[in-house]
């Protein structure tokens, strides 16, 4: 019996499935079941590599080994080795770095082993095989795979640039001359990294590619499976194509805890383990026998009807891998991003996939206006009502939405429409999950993570990574550029920094701006110094790509460059405005402060970008409220069709949702961020489905009857002309034409010209644009005098008040706007205009259009 995911059929043996206990070899056909019709007389060859790492004390030998044989293999392999020798070193603090790996797999060698194992596995085919013509053809296609590798390694390599004197960070704010010997410090340990790395691992680029040595690596003679779990005593790799046999591939382990075995190819050429075919790593560890997806497994999927995922081995014949059409676009200097999430992306109440949200949903971003698509929850993880967050799998993208390929095809469709595709990635924790993901991987408590209570997040109820660890960097730093290099994200949306920054992990502090806060015991230093790494590599092997931190601290030099002492980020997540907002609404109309709302827009620091949002997929959960239920409430039910009046709530609620966004756009950042479906004021929040949960206490917490009603997005409400959700969707687009057109995020020019508590009047520059927002709720005036800075004629831009918007229709489009000399609110010139009440218009100069790029032919 076979169950068929999304075009791959797998068996269904169940995980714990256990065969006979003897040794068992054979030939792996690529049949579905992948069961074993035939033995061959021949033992495996396995290759295992020494490993070195830091010890207990503050200096050790770092010794490299060339390659061993396992004793018993058999004698007619190759015995040509390489002596590689390294000099002592001491180590810095030992709890810094828990373990290092040198850099033994050389280059693209390390896909199909080094040139010594090659002749030597090729030496063992052929002595199995009795056609020497098949001998042959093996020993031409080793040959033919090293002349391609060859030609591959003559590209010019990318370069990291190295780290520079990390000082500038004092020109630039002088007030972190009081914490010099914190960040000095910080710069020190992050240059030892990068040293140490360069040393012993050839480089940061080397070292970021540890998806080519670890997990399943093939080659042209076989497949290599290595994993780091020194906690294990004894290992073996079993699955469908061994039928379960935990006796059959048994593994070796190095000195310093890297497990590894080699299967070689079938007589017939075809791989040892077939695609599609479950796979997973047998332990016996401290805390007894254990059964694990692979670490660096590139696919999981969940069998109908069962709990536990299947690691997938995930290898498509070339024929059937996707290959990418389209460049991937530059990046845009208005950086407009659509936060989404693909398996809620459909109208209709189930999880959407890959391909429906590439044909459904890219093209709707694109005519918005929005120039990137940010993605939730790509990285896969058991548990779908963790928004993604709590991952199990960090190589692997959901299965629950299609294959890699299907993935691949819609980030290629969104680089056809010249969108960026941001990845949230998750590197602030894991998930504690034991049956599919790193926690007690190999049975060991502080493996992957610090152990005890420094590596438990009690709030999110997951484990929190060790980043003094080698090999932790290793896979973090790997697992970041995998996702750049196989599948071309164009960036990521880094999640939780503010948790990774500090032990206290930001709970139940108050950050007030005082530095002390920032540098002191409670900050992570090794956390701070993979975010330098991990912003290297991405920066410098992909120096177009998107890095965005989620930072709610303000910790200073987080939007710096490593070079001048920062932490690398090109943008900070504004979150403290989604806060502001709702503590706003929560007040009346008459007690809002302009004066307060502009101060939290541009409260940021000087020459480090902010990413700015007015909500985000945060305030659309189940148990908080987006900025349309906080105005409008229950009336959104009731009293959004154009076919029935209006209330007052909902006249109110309209308005003051496109002032909102407009304000937070224009002062609040050089970014923004919207979530997919707040454009139009979606009317429900998000819930996914859930069944009750029983509590250890004995009480319930009632679920939702697992229902997708409230899991995805009524984009159909936005787009029906005949509901008052398509004005609030109209404008949205509207506003990021406008900010295409004019760039007034990335201007330099910004300055506030007027914040009237009285009158309730904001009135500022961004570029060349002048914005006038009347949050009056009753007050319209006439003959406002606004300053402004470029003389001549002005004209309305965007006018919240058209009716296209759902706007009252009070201002004359065609009116033109002259400018009188002297000075008036601080500017040199003014021009009078009428500002209706809950309104915001934007003027341009009309001789200063932007000119138009010339049509391609």
């Amino acid at each position: 019996m076979v169950y068929t995911i999304s075009g791959i059929q797998f068996p269904l043996v169940p995980s714990g499935y256990k065969s006979s206990q003897s040794s068992f070899h054979g030939d792996r056909r690529s049949t579905t079941l992948s069961y074993f019709l035939k033995k061959e007389a021949f033992s495996r060859k396995t290759v295992i590599r020494k490993f070195s790492h830091d010890s207990d004390s503050a200096s050790s030998m770092v010794a490299a080994s060339d390659e061993v044989l396992v004793p018993g293999v058999q004698e007619n392999a190759s015995s040509s080795t390489e002596q590689n020798e390294t000099p002592e070193v001491t180590s810095g603090d030992p709890q810094d770095l828990t373990m290092k790996c040198e850099n033994i797999f050389e280059n693209d060698e390390a896909v199909s082993g080094s040139t010594e194992a090659k002749d030597g596995q090729s030496s063992v085919l052929s002595s199995l095989v009795d056609d020497k013509s098949n001998a042959q053809a093996v020993k031409a296609s080793v040959s033919a795979d090293r002349k391609v590798k060859i030609e591959r390694n003559k590209v010019k390599p990318k370069i990291i640039p190295p780290p520079g004197s990390g000082q500038k960070i004092y020109e630039i704010d002088p007030l972190l001359l009081g914490h010099r010997d914190h960040l000095d410090f910080r710069y020190g340990q992050y240059k030892r990294l990068r040293e140490e790395i360069d040393k012993y691992e050839g480089g940061l680029d080397a070292f970021s590619r540890g998806y080519e040595n670890f997990g399943f690596t093939r080659s042209a003679t076989g497949i290599t499976y290595r994993e780091w779990a020194p906690g294990a005593t004894s290992a073996s790799l079993i699955g469908d194509f061994n039928n379960w046999n935990p006796n059959a591939d048994m593994m070796t382990r190095s000195e310093y805890g890297v497990w590894e075995i080699f299967l070689p190819n079938n007589a017939d050429g075809s791989p040892p383990i077939p695609h599609g075919s479950r796979v997973k790593i047998r332990m016996n560890t401290p805390s007894g026998v254990k059964d694990s997806i692979p670490a660096w497994i590139k696919y999981s999927v969940q069998a109908p009807g069962e709990i536990p995922y299947d690691g997938i081995y995930y290898d498509p014949p070339e024929e059937e891998k996707y290959v990418f059409k389209y460049p991937q676009p530059k990046r845009p200097k208005s950086l407009r991003i659509y936060e989404s999430h693909v398996g809620m992306s459909s109208p209709e109440p189930k999880i959407n996939t890959y391909v429906n949200f590439r044909d459904d949903v890219l093209p709707r971003i694109k005519r918005l206006g929005y120039n990137a698509v940010q993605i939730m929850a790509i990285q896969e993880h058991s548990y779908y009502a963790s928004f993604g967050y709590h991952v199990t799998n960090f190589f692997a993208p959901s299965s629950r939405f299609g294959t890699p390929d299907e993935l691949k095809s819609l980030i290629d469709r969104a680089h056809e429409l010249g969108l960026l595709v941001l990845m949230d990635i998750v590197h602030s924790h894991a998930s504690k999950n034991t049956l599919d993901g790193l926690n007690m991987f190999d049975g060991t408590d502080g493996h992957y993570f610090h152990s005890g209570s420094r590596g438990y997040h009690w709030m999110w109820d997951s484990r929190i990574f060790n980043y003094g660890s080698w090999e932790v960097l290793r896979f973090l730093l790997s697992n970041a550029r995998w996702w750049l290099d196989e599948y071309k994200f164009d960036g990521f949306r880094f999640d939780g920094v503010t948790s990774m920054m500090y032990t206290h992990h930001g709970l139940q502090v108050a950050f007030t701006g005082n530095y002390k806060e920032y540098f002191g015991y409670a900050t992570d230093v090794d956390a701070g110094v993979y975010l330098m790494l991990v912003n290297d590599v991405i920066h410098g092997l992909y120096p177009e790509a998107v890095t965005i931190g989620e930072d709610v601290s303000g910790m200073p030099t987080f939007c710096l460059p490593t070079q001048d002492g920062g932490f690398g980020f090109d943008y900070r997540l504004h979150m403290a405005i989604a806060d502001k907002w709702i503590e706003i609404f929560k007040k009346k109309d008459e007690d809002w402060k302009m004066g307060d709302i502009v101060h939290t827009l541009t409260n940021r620091r000087w020459l480090e970008k902010c990413v700015a949002y007015a909500e985000s997929h945060d305030q659309a959960l189940v148990g908080d409220k987006t900025i349309a239920f906080w105005l409008m409430d229950k009336d959104m039910y009731d009293f959004m069709a154009l076919d029935r009046p209006t209330t007052p709530l909902i006249d109110r609620g309209i308005a003051l949702h496109k002032m909102i966004r407009l304000i937070t756009m224009g002062l609040g950042g050089e970014g923004y961020l919207n979530f997919m479906g707040n454009e139009f004021g979606h009317p429900e929040w998000i819930d996914f489905p859930r069944g009750d949960q029983h509590l250890p206490n004995g009480s319930v917490i009632p679920g939702n009857n697992d229902s997708f009603d409230k899991c995805r997005r009524r984009f159909d409400l936005g787009d029906a002309d005949y509901l008052r959700y398509s004005g609030m969707q109209e404008f949205d687009q509207a506003m990021q034409h406008v900010e295409e057109k004019y760039g007034f995020m990335t201007s330099d020019h910004q300055y506030i010209s007027r914040k009237d508590e009285g009158d309730k009047i904001i009135v500022f520059e961004r570029g060349n644009l002048v914005f006038v927002f009347n949050f009056h709720w009753c007050n319209s005036y006439s003959d406002y005098r606004v300053g402004c800075l470029k003389p001549g004629k002005y004209k309305i831009v965007l006018d919240s008040d058209d009716p296209l918007f759902e706007g009252f229709n009070r201002l004359d489009h065609t009116a033109e706007y002259f400018t009188s000399e002297g000075w008036y609110n601080e500017r040199p010139r003014s021009f009078l205009v009428y500002a209706p009440s809950r309104t915001a218009v934007v003027y341009a100069v009309a001789d200063d259009e932007p000119e138009a790029e010339p049509v391609k032919p």
